[in-house]
């Protein structure tokens, strides 16, 4: 089935020419001259990708992802195109969600590589196999991950803020829902926020809502994230993530149980559960002064650590197991199982994309697998073997904490600049990748 997807821009002459450049290259694409019209698309039609102007006649592309995310629950993933030179404008959209933007006039290889950029993206975050399912979960026996359930039982029917510490793709998140679906809160939502994506400017309104007019696009009110989940838990991702100035404001939310929507004169009580998540050591980011130290003992009441892949090597056939099973389902196969040196490769390896990884590896390969079971010469070329040479020898480029900007800047300059590439090379996602750089003020 070919890649669908949606053109909105209101400039016929230069949407008919998207619309044909896209259809020539392979892809499946619709076009649409404002912000009615695509809604009317997307509700009708499913698109693998969205290709926005910034600036509609009828709103923008802003409001319509917004739209999307909200509305329609979809995590299709957004360029946004602008004509105007607003790039700041066109960063906030991507802090907001959007996968990336591009400036007119677009030159076509350009726009090749971010669409398949963004369409590999949005594989990689796909809904997770750890996103909790109860009939559809396979917990493991391993002891790590037995004593990480024992203090899950243990904190979750507490009103304690938590801490749920470990690497990428570890199941964070997962973890998170688990303590939500045993607390007292479990009537209310669950409701997580991309830390990453909270901008100082933007923070305010995503956080705590807005009212009408408040600011140029505030075409309508609009609930915050601690009042959509007013009896619930919010789930704050990533939370070392979050610009210092945003650190204030939401340590005043969670001490207060208060919010003031943008615009607003009054404020709102909320009655939240609050669990936080982060891969990054906060204790060094509070000495480096990028993170509060208040806020960092208000939101670890309790902690918990979420152990990596190689440190419950018991329970991997079994999740392997249950990844052959959930891709099965997707993708039409009927894989048995994986043969034992398949599995002893796989095994052996790094695995520092944790179960995110393991799920996207076991995936490819019910994909490729011709018989009955998965065999080696299924199994994807590992880039743990891609190596470099170091005053100190040889050694793999796998990120390390001691030297990650030094790695990041020479995985860079071995990609040509090449996100997606040097991203793969590191064995991180795209999104990871702009954090650090953030973090270690390398120029985007």
């Amino acid at each position: 089935m070919k890649t669908s997807i949606l053109v909105v821009e209101d400039d016929a002459s230069f949407g008919m020419m998207m619309q044909t450049w896209l259809k020539k290259n392979g892809y499946q694409a619709v076009l649409a001259s404002c912000y009615e019209q695509a809604k009317i698309e997307i509700s009708s039609h499913s698109f693998d990708l969205i290709l926005t102007d910034l600036r509609l006649p009828d709103g923008d592309g802003i409001l319509l992802m917004t739209w999307v995310r909200e509305k329609m629950k979809s995590k299709v993933p957004f360029i946004v195109m602008t004509g105007y030179a607003e790039v700041q404008t066109a960063v906030s959209a991507m802090k907001l969600g959007a996968f990336d933007y591009l400036k007119k006039p677009i030159n076509p290889s350009i726009l090749e590589e971010k669409i398949v950029a963004a369409l590999e993206s949005s594989e990689e975050e796909m809904p997770e196999a750890f996103i909790p399912s109860k009939k559809r979960w396979v917990r493991g026996s391993s002891q790590a991950i037995m004593k990480l359930y024992k203090h899950v039982e243990l904190v979750a029917p507490t009103k304690f803020s938590v801490l749920i510490l470990g690497e990428s793709g570890t199941g964070k998140e997962y973890i998170a829902r688990m303590i939500h679906d045993l607390s007292q809160y479990k009537d209310g939502p669950f409701v997580p926020v991309d830390c990453g994506s909270l901008s100082k400017e933007l923070a305010p309104s995503e956080l705590f809502g807005h009212l009408k007019g408040a600011f140029t696009s505030a075409v309508a009110d609009k609930k915050g994230v601690f009042e959509q989940a007013k009896g619930g838990t919010v789930f704050l991702d990533e939370v070392g993530n979050l610009p210092y100035e945003v650190q204030m404001q939401l340590l005043r939310a969670l001490q207060e149980q208060k919010v003031r929507p943008v615009g607003s004169a009054t404020d709102i009580n909320v009655d939240v559960r609050i669990l936080a998540a982060t891969n990054e050591d906060l204790r060094q980011a509070i000495e480096e002064g990028r993170f509060r130290q208040d806020l960092y003992h208000r939101i670890n009441e309790f902690a918990i650590e979420v152990p990596p892949l190689r440190e419950r090597l018991e329970d991997f056939d079994e999740l392997t197991e249950f990844f052959i099973h959930q891709a099965n389902e997707e993708l039409g196969k009927n894989v048995k199982g994986i043969t034992r040196e398949a599995s002893d490769m796989l095994k052996a390896q790094r695995w520092n994309g944790n179960l995110r990884e393991l799920r996207n590896v076991v995936r490819r390969c019910v994909l490729f697998a011709d018989g009955e079971n998965i065999e080696l010469d299924d199994l994807p070329v590992f880039t743990s073997v891609i190596k470099k040479v170091t005053n100190d020898g040889v050694e793999d480029w796998a990120l390390r904490p001691d030297h990650e900007k030094d790695q990041i800047v020479a995985a860079l300059k071995k990609a040509r600049g090449n996100k997606t590439v040097a991203s793969k090379l590191l064995q991180i996602d795209r999104k990871t990748l702009y954090n650090k750089m953030h973090l270690y003020g390398i120029e985007l």
